[in-house]
C-alpha cells in the first residue's frame, strides 16, 4: 500500500488541530504490512515521550482523518 502524500499532509494538519505540539516531532503517516493486510501508523523524525497521554489520541486523529480523506482504498 502507497500513502499519498497530499491526503496524509491535510490528515496531519487536520490533527494538529487539537495537538499542535506534536508537529515538531515530524510525524508522518506509513504503512505497516502485516500478515493479512496493512496497519496504519505514524513514524515520527523525533519521537515524543512513551509516556505522552496524548500521542495515542494524536495518532488515532491523523489515521482516522487519513482513512476518511483516503475513502474506500484506505486499509
Amino acid at each position: 500500500m502507497e500513502i499519498d502524500p497530499a491526503l496524509a499532509d491535510l490528515a496531519l494538519r487536520e490533527a494538529y488541530r487539537k495537538y499542535s505540539r506534536f508537529e515538531v516531532h515530524g510525524p508522518r503517516i506509513i504503512a505497516r504490512a502485516l500478515f493479512q493486510g496493512y496497519a496504519l501508523m505514524l513514524e515520527y523524525a523525533d519521537p515524543p515521550a512513551r509516556d505522552d497521554p496524548d500521542a495515542w489520541e494524536f495518532q488515532n486523529a491523523a489515521v482516522k482523518a487519513y482513512k476518511r480523506l483516503a475513502g474506500p482504498t484506505a486499509p
